[in-house]
């Protein structure tokens, strides 16, 4: 998940001695260091201090190798940081009175379905929200990562086989699949798409004059970040940065749950609107104060995860999910705070309420220690902390990860036990079909086999043995994740079945092959 550039030089001495919400005087020469080090392309932050924007500003590249800089209203891709924006569109509904958050889903979309029909009548408009709905880590996200063919009405007919991994409401477990149906409930609720509605209901309103909610949109405008990251390596975020098909992006079926592109003037006007409850400059309401509370109401108490001792303080006491929003603490304070991550980008954005405070930060790169960094340096500067250096405990943590995730790879590769295949290959050809997903065809070429994913455009590759029953999937795209592919078979060596996992032990959770239970497809042999 990026840095920054130099501020012109009156800014940095606009104030001799700067206020509390100023932002750190070093922050420019700071991050624009770091992108350098880091090798990152873009960045762009938004600060706000009450009804007042202290910085919005961009540096770095929109694509390496081209010369146009970042600026305050450069796009960029913002991912899951949307989930909040989803949320306030059912609030402005809930505000007029056309759905409750506690309404059945089924009240207005009668046709949808969940895998248990108890769940199904049970499972309401908050819910589609929270993550508590029994579904796994990002369960079905295959729909739409890396880019699908499918509507969102037909992904959203597809929930219904997905199977739940817990009971209804027991446990936490993120995914994106029921903001998609969040987004067609809205359709539905008003007749116009999540994109226009939101749109036309929240993003002009705002005040959000650059951003989109339709790709075709965003690519019309030049002043746009492209994606980057690193795929040379043994597995995803090693080697040389590069740059990604700016189309091959999270499918627009899924854009309800982190499909919006914002600038930092964008996030300068979002950010008023979190202080302000819902208020706008002008002194209308984008929704009511009520639901702007709501919104970060705790929902569902989520896991902690451990940290080592150089990144302790960043570890919660407490930490809950609330409407597309994550409520923690943070050295005696709340913060409501989301991060974002789609192909090439990822955001974090932060609110403090308690100091007036809120914050957005955008990279058009993968590097996620860059960003923690800068948000814990920005964190502390306005809680008045100074006791880690952030930016270097982060990047480490980062770079150790990476480094770990190489480690067990090569490990991995050294390991395998050269026995079978058990068929000949041909044996293994045939279309497979899952019940959410669709079908993936093996085929039987004479340099082998070959695998494609047929709901998903251009997602094919070849299969090379890996050991006994199991092939490795590497793809033509280089920025699809390899998986492992195991074929089951019966006494009589006739394939029943296959499964399949990420081969990288850090693979994001978004590439959910495990979820998959392919069978045979009789007729089509």
């Amino acid at each position: 998940m990026n840095p920054l550039h130099l501020l012109a030089l009156g800014l940095a001495l606009a104030v001799a001695t700067p206020a509390a919400a100023d932002p750190p005087a070093d922050l420019a020469a700071r991050v624009e260091a770091l992108r350098k080090r880091v090798g990152a392309a873009g960045v762009s932050i938004a600060i706000v201090e009450g009804g007042k924007t202290t910085l919005s500003h961009g540096w770095g590249t929109r694509k390496l190798g081209d010369a146009a800089k970042v600026d305050q209203h450069t796009l960029f891709q913002t991912g899951s940081t949307g989930k909040a924006m989803t949320a306030a569109a059912l609030a402005i509904l809930v505000d007029e009175g056309r759905i409750g958050w506690d309404d059945p889903v089924i009240n207005h979309i009668p046709w949808f379905r969940m895998y248990d029909p108890w769940v199904t009548r049970e499972i309401t408009v908050r819910d589609l929200l929270v993550h508590r709905s029994g579904l796994g880590l990002g369960q079905g996200d295959l729909m739409f990562v890396p880019r699908t063919n499918l509507t969102r009405k037909q992904t959203v007919e597809r929930v219904a086989f997905l199977k739940p991994r817990t009971s209804f409401r027991s446990a936490y477990a993120y995914d994106n699949i029921l903001y998609a149906v969040a987004g067609q409930l809205i359709e539905e609720v008003t007749g116009k798409s999540w994109e226009v509605f939101i749109r036309d209901r929240l993003l002009r309103p705002g005040g959000m004059m650059d951003a989109t909610s339709d790709s075709e949109d965003r690519f019309r405008i030049a002043n746009r970040s492209w994606p980057h990251a690193r795929l040379s390596g043994p597995l995803r975020g090693l080697g040389p940065q590069q740059v990604l098909d700016e189309r091959d992006e999270l499918g627009r079926n899924g854009a309800p749950a982190g499909g919006l592109a914002l600038s930092a003037d964008d996030m300068a006007a979002w950010l008023k609107i979190q202080l302000a409850h819902g208020g706008l400059p002008n002194g209308k309401r984008l929704f009511s104060e009520k639901q702007a509370l709501e919104m970060w109401n705790p929902v569902v108490t989520m896991p902690i995860t451990p940290l080592p001792a150089s990144l302790a303080p960043a570890m919660p006491n407490y930490q809950a999910y609330a409407l597309g929003w994550q409520v923690q603490d943070y050295r005696g304070h709340r913060i409501i705070a989301h991060s974002g991550g789609v192909f090439g980008s990822i955001t974090r954005v932060v609110v403090v309420p308690d100091k007036n405070i809120a914050f957005a930060i955008m990279l058009n790169s993968e590097d996620s220690g860059m960003l923690l960094g800068l948000y814990y340096l920005l964190l502390d500067h306005y809680l008045g902390a100074s006791d880690r250096d952030w930016v270097k405990n982060w990047q480490d943590w980062y770079e150790s990860r990476l480094e770990g995730g190489r480690a067990f790879l090569s490990e991995a590769k050294a390991a395998p036990v050269k026995v079978g295949p058990s068929l000949d290959l041909a044996r293994y050809a045939g279309r497979y079909r899952d019940p959410w997903y669709g079908d993936v065809v093996v085929a039987s070429t004479p340099q082998g086999l070959t695998i494609d994913f047929t709901s998903t455009p251009r997602m094919k590759g070849r299969l090379a043995h890996w050991q006994y029953d199991s092939f490795v999937m590497a793809f033509d795209d280089k920025a699809v994740e390899p998986a492992y592919v195991t074929f089951a078979l019966d006494p009589d060596g006739k394939v029943t079945g296959v499964r399949l996992k990420a081969v990288s032990p850090i693979a994001d959770f978004s590439w959910d092959y495990h979820d998959l239970d392919l069978k045979p497809v009789e007729d089509a042999k």
